[in-house]
């Protein structure tokens, strides 16, 4: 099989630790085919398990998916409820197999704003998978940069009126250390799919230095293959953080 000769190629020393994927194309990959969009979103749960279970197979730290953003909640009542609803049926039929392949959830956004219901299945499953030791799955809900930027802001804000925290002494590492993703490296790629071309709202700050791959194929057909073509592209570029490309040689 071709993913099989992809696989091959890829140098298990230079993976990206952290993986970050925008999945997107659900609906009008099932609108293209007449069907409802609902279906978009059942044939992106499968890509997730796919891309989940090859992620941990070659080695990859973090991969963290963009779930549902904030602005997700605009959507028609009937697609959110019906999301909402297949969060929790997929919560509760991954559960063995997150546990089985060593694999621990952890969430990032206003989780706040879930029914009760969904809240306490994502609670329940992050508590059961906490001491699995393989690859940690980050579920992006209810997720935008412009609200955890908010509410870093906030929090400074108010460590500095209390007086434990001085102005002079905010840096980058403090302003990382009260967002969502403190406890979770930077991504060194991100992905997205179905031919669009930006990162709408999702982890603004921790992008800053990402690599950005873009494709034209929808989530629900995005396949092993397709992540293999995705770090096979990322281990071509060379990574310079503002250093000039024989710096970069020099430090090797």
């Amino acid at each position: 099989m071709r993913y099989k000769l992809k696989e091959k190629q890829i140098d298990l020393t230079k993976l990206p630790a952290h993986i970050a994927i925008i999945m997107d194309g659900n609906g009008r990959w099932a609108q293209k085919k007449g069907m409802h969009r609902y279906i978009g979103h059942q044939e992106g749960v499968v890509s997730v398990r796919n891309i989940v279970e090859t992620s941990g197979k070659i080695g990859i730290k973090y991969l963290t998916l963009y779930a549902f953003s904030t602005e997700n909640w605009n959507r028609p009542q009937d697609e959110v409820n019906a999301l909402l609803m297949l969060m929790v049926t997929v919560i509760q039929k991954e559960s063995a197999d997150l546990m089985a392949n060593n694999v621990r959830l952890l969430t990032i956004g206003d989780t706040e704003r879930l029914p009760e219901s969904t809240r306490a299945e994502l609670n329940d499953l992050i508590k059961k998978t906490s001491s699995n030791t393989g690859l940690t799955l980050v579920l992006a809900i209810s997720y935008s940069s412009r609200w955890e930027i908010t509410e870093m802001a906030k929090k400074i804000a108010a460590k500095v009126k209390e007086g434990s925290l001085e102005i002079a002494d905010i840096t980058e590492n403090t302003v990382s250390g009260y967002l969502s993703t403190k406890n979770i490296p930077d991504p060194d790629l991100l992905i997205r799919t179905g031919g669009e071309y930006r990162i709408s709202n999702f982890l603004m700050w921790q992008l800053s230095y990402s690599e950005l791959y873009f494709t034209d194929v929808y989530w629900p057909e995005f396949r092993e293959e397709n992540l293999y073509d995705a770090i096979l592209d990322y281990q071509k570029r060379e990574r310079r953080f503002g250093k000039t490309g024989e710096q970069v040689k020099t430090q090797l």
